[in-house]
């Protein structure tokens, strides 16, 4: 059939018509199968297709040769959806679309006016299905193989838990959860039911990471003692009343139920979509559900941390009155700090004191560390005692200061790929399926985000249990205090989620669902 090493036209048109035809075929076929209630449904399309070629006896060209550069088959795509349209859920779907390597099949948001960013993403995918409500996208669709979630943190969970139950694959906006309860809930079901799983923390894939992970591998500020991590936020109204709900003033694209999804019922409350509601406990999770996951993450993955053994805090405190705090139970406070303490690590021979900031607090200068080098905004220092090492967030510039010695900087550096490539690692995994080399190689999947979320939102728990209350008040001056009894070191069972020492805190360990939204 050859002439002179080279392949005849015809024979090579041949081949295109017949390859485009069993593509066609074969997407047809993988869509019919997806239809059957009890068919196929879990099998992963590389699976299918390494069977499907294998009992065949048809010549594949390479996909160069057939359709260009770049080209990328049906059959080879991941069909993914958005729960969260606008804001960094725009992003999370583009960077998983990945220039056309997979299809976007439906977006999904509760704001049809178009604002937030939401009809960008409308424009640049004008195939998708907008959908308002996830339940109804999920449950309609049968070409939905993975969904990014980028919504309110009190829906993260409820969200993740129904596509999962369906077999679908999920990349969820840090923090993980509203909850420690719901963190340890999806961790597992993920496993269970054989999940492809990413968290937003797409810090978690910078590679300036593996420079320190090597530092401390190598011991080279020998043992850890204390790790400092802290942040500029909250950026957002703290420390206040929620505002009072109106609902002659909700926009009129707005789905305010949906939005709502498992909080309390509620009339619509003026400016809480789409971004203040971090500030407020039924929808966020404050400074540390912000840029804890962000992080923490560095220390937490280099030390091979899991759950802390204690936690306590400090917050700050607002006076319009003399005598007299301002507190709001359903907001987060202006600034907190935040101790937990971890046990020795196959990675570090000692007990960690690990302390948060944020609201404008910083660390001091440890010893090591000199006194002209600038504290920035927001960043990590870890404690050992040969040396210092630091970076800032997201893990970017890390630098090693050792006892009389210039500052070490490490390696720099160039990943092409937008957010370190941590949403194109992720569809490519589900792509592989799970437990496959390129699922095991994620950086922030369940297995090691559950357990990250579950530490900070602990912090959580210490800042709600600060202002818990005794029945009984304490005299002083000849007026009644209230008498605060979460104001100690609280005791963690991790592994059975529980404060051992004061069992009024464990009731924010998970919380209650408006009927209709629980946890799949």
């Amino acid at each position: 059939m050859r002439t002179n090493g080279k392949v005849p036209i015809w024979f090579l048109e041949i081949c295109v018509l017949a390859f485009n035809f069993f593509n066609l075929v074969l997407d047809f076929n993988l869509t019919n199968m997806k239809k059957k209630k009890n068919s196929l449904k879990k099998t992963k399309r590389r699976e299918f297709l390494k069977n499907t070629f294998a009992a065949s006896s048809i010549i594949i060209l390479p996909r160069h040769i057939l359709g260009g550069v770049g080209y990328t088959a049906p059959s080879d795509q991941l069909g993914i959806a958005a729960i969260g349209a606008g804001g960094q859920g725009a992003g999370d779907i583009r960077n998983a679309y990945n220039k056309g390597k997979n299809r976007v099949v439906a977006l999904c948001d509760v704001d049809s006016s178009g604002g937030n960013g939401i009809s960008r993403t409308i424009k640049a995918f004008p195939d998708a299905k907008f959908y308002s409500n996830f339940k109804k996208m999920l449950d309609k669709r049968n070409d939905i193989d993975a969904v990014t979630i980028a919504i309110p943190d009190h829906s993260h969970a409820t969200a993740a838990s129904y596509a999962m139950k369906r077999g679908v694959h999920v990349y969820v906006e840090k923090p993980l959860t509203h909850n420690v309860y719901e963190a340890r809930y999806l961790t597992k079901m993920a496993r269970d039911n054989k999940i492809v799983t990413q968290m937003g923390n797409q810090g978690a894939s910078n590679p300036d990471q593996l420079q320190i992970q090597k530092w401390i591998n190598n011991k080279v500020i020998g043992t850890i003692t204390e790790v400092n991590v802290w942040t500029n936020r909250p950026i957002w109204p703290s420390g206040i009343n929620k505002p009072e709900a109106n609902k002659s003033l909700k926009p009129k694209g707005l789905d305010w139920d949906l939005w709502l999804g498992p909080a309390k019922e509620t009339e619509y409350i003026p400016n809480m979509h789409p971004f203040n509601w971090r500030g407020w406990w039924d929808y966020g999770t404050g400074a540390l559900g912000d840029m804890g996951c962000h992080l923490m993450d560095v220390p937490f993955k280099a030390l091979m941390l899991k759950y802390p053994t204690s936690v306590e805090c400090s917050i700050g405190k607002i006076h319009t009155k003399m005598w007299q705090q301002d507190y709001s139970p359903d907001g987060c406070p202006p600034s907190a700090s935040i101790a937990f303490n971890f046990e020795a690590t196959p990675k570090n021979e000692s007990n960690i004191k690990f302390t948060w900031m944020d609201g404008g607090i910083k660390p001091f200068h440890p010893d090591l560390l000199p006194p002209d080098v600038m504290i920035d905004d927001g960043g990590v220092i870890m404690i050992g005692e040969k040396g210092v090492i630091t970076c800032n967030d997201y893990g970017y510039n890390p630098k090693l200061y050792l006892k009389g010695e210039d500052v070490i900087e490490g390696e720099k550096f160039n990943v092409k790929e937008p957010s370190f490539g941590h949403h194109i690692k992720w569809a490519e995994a589900c792509k592989a399926g799970f437990d496959s080399p390129e699922h095991n190689a994620l950086t922030s999947s369940f297995d090691f985000a559950g357990p990250l979320t579950e530490t900070v939102l602990m912090g959580n728990i210490a800042i709600k249990s600060y202002m818990l209350e005794s029945k009984n008040k304490i005299k002083r001056y000849g007026r009644d205090f209230p008498k605060y009894i979460g104001r100690k070191k609280l005791l963690w069972d991790g592994d059975n989620m529980r404060i051992t020492n004061l069992d009024e805190a464990n009731q924010f360990v998970g919380k209650i669902y408006r009927k209709g939204w629980e946890l799949s």
